[in-house]
């Protein structure tokens, strides 16, 4: 090769170089990004954004509060998921609040109040019956929504809102992940992070729950912008203001998975902070030897500063969510899915919305359950209890192999996934009805922060799993709640329907 090829080729290579630059440094990349992503979502929402979804309950929520109410103003628009309180004005003169009745045959004179234990109150004693209707979803949702709902109303378009709101969180996770790069806990390239961010985007259950509206999936959608900003302010124990901000707010949109975030921020204000030392105060001769034992040592000032910065915002929140619960349902920890009217209310009353008794059913639809395979048309029919993550999101089996054991936020990233897919695994609904486990949602940010950090190679399989996993949520996408042949019920939990 001449001298003079060998200059063309450097030119040639410094320009392709100075072209990637361009595109991935300062403002570029993040509004290509958003433009690409938001394109998609809109494109498959299609048809849905000409109106809003039937279960656009955060929007009823916000309505409400723009008018002085914590409960719906009549009947609600249809029968999903809205939470219903009994009130019953008895002959001899007494008013009680609960659930009366059964919703899947059982005691049909039974009443299960808002405090204490449940008792029979024959239909003889019932002067009048008529019922509260409340939004039992937590409501930071609504609060984002509330300035649209004061110029839309009830007509605000949850879809579009959904859609677009989703469109920024693919851009955030590719900043979070350069910002890794810069403080030095990874080492991959832009676009290697492009392929973790569309490993996310359009090739996860994130991508069918992006474009259909609905509370259930604009709540998730909204989560995964809290988790990406915890996961940024927590990281070195960096913005502990903002890490115990966003755990607040997951609280007020997806509890209590989104509160039992806390190990990866916890780990790392220990880790930053350094050992623990020894007090000057003192030591062991003196007093009693647990008490001096307590105080003998501590961890450094910085620590608690950092704990007491990242406790007082999650506090505040959790302060305000609890009395809201308290002047609707007249208990702390209600929010109101106790009250649900659904077809399975018996199974919450024998049960309780988090039990070991769901736990089978919902590792099922988390881990092993799979399509069905037809030789006739429609040649394949997923279960409404969603796929196995191995189905949707193959390339989460990387996350478990081999890595280095110096990354120091390997440790953390797991015992944080494992506690928030916790509550979610022993809730008494698997997600249902879904075409995805979406509840995978709630920690899916950590697996591909894992995955950015732990620097295993992004090899050709890879790749090709990642592909694979964007034709079938694609699908998922294109066809959940649209194209019901591809869909089948069952239930093979017992003791309740689904």
């Amino acid at each position: 090769m001449t001298a003079e090829n060998t200059a063309e080729n450097t030119v040639e290579k410094e320009g392709i170089g100075r072209t990637r630059a361009w595109w991935v440094s300062g403002w570029r990349a993040p509004l290509l990004l958003y433009l690409l992503f938001a394109a998609t979502y809109l494109g498959v929402s299609s048809n849905r954004l000409l109106r809003h979804s039937p279960y656009n309950h955060y929007v009823y929520l916000a309505e409400g509060w723009l008018h002085g109410r914590l409960a719906l103003a009549g009947a609600p628009p249809n029968e999903n998921d809205w939470a219903k309180v009994d009130v019953l004005l008895l002959r001899d003169g007494r008013t009680l609040k609960g659930l009366y009745g059964s919703r899947t045959g059982g005691p049909s004179d039974r009443f299960y109040p808002l405090h204490g234990p449940a008792f029979t109150v024959s239909p003889a004693e019932i002067q009048s019956q008529s019922a509260i209707r409340y939004v039992s979803f937590p409501p930071f949702p609504a609060v984002l929504m509330l300035p649209f709902v004061a110029v839309k109303g009830l007509a605000f378009n949850d879809v579009l809102f959904t859609a677009l709101w989703a469109a920024l969180n693919p851009v955030l996770l590719f900043l979070l992940l350069r910002d890794l790069v810069k403080r030095g806990h990874s080492r991959r390239t832009p676009r290697e992070d492009l392929w973790l961010t569309a490993m996310f985007g359009v090739g996860s259950v994130y991508f069918f729950c992006s474009v259909v509206g609905q509370v259930w999936f604009t709540a998730h959608v909204v989560a995964t912008t809290l988790v990406i900003g915890y996961v940024w302010a927590a990281v070195d124990a960096a913005r502990p203001s903002l890490a115990g901000l966003c755990v607040g707010l997951g609280l007020a949109t997806r509890p209590p998975s989104l509160g039992l975030m806390v190990p990866l921020f916890l780990w790392e204000a220990v880790r930053v902070a350094g050992p623990l030392v020894p007090s000057v105060e003192g030591g062991l001769s003196t007093g009693r030897y647990l008490g001096q034992l307590a105080r003998f040592w501590r961890w450094p000032r910085p620590f608690w500063s950092r704990l007491l910065r990242f406790a007082w915002p999650a506090a505040l929140i959790l302060a305000v969510l609890l009395i809201h619960n308290q002047v609707r349902f007249g208990r702390w920890a209600e929010f109101g899915h106790t009250y649900l009217n659904i077809v399975w209310q018996e199974r919450i009353h024998r049960f309780g919305l988090f039990n070991y008794h769901f736990l089978s059913r919902n590792l099922a639809a988390a881990l092993i359950l799979l399509p069905r395979i037809l030789p006739h048309f429609p040649f394949v029919k997923v279960s409404q209890h969603g796929m196995s993550l191995l189905v949707t999101s193959p390339t989460l089996a990387y996350t478990v192999m081999p890595s280095p054991p110096t990354q120091v936020l390997k440790r953390p990233l797991w015992w944080t996934i494992a506690l928030t897919a916790l509550p979610s695994l022993l809730y008494q609904n698997s997600g249902y009805i879904q075409v995805g486990y979406r509840f995978s949602l709630d920690y899916m940010i950590f697996f591909v922060v894992l995955l950015a950090v732990c620097g295993r190679p992004l090899t050709r399989v890879f790749k090709a799993l990642l592909i694979a996993s964007v034709a079938v949520n694609l699908f998922l996408a294109l066809t959940f709640d649209r194209a019901p042949i591809y869909t089948y019920d069952d239930s093979f939990f017992p003791h309740g329907q689904n």
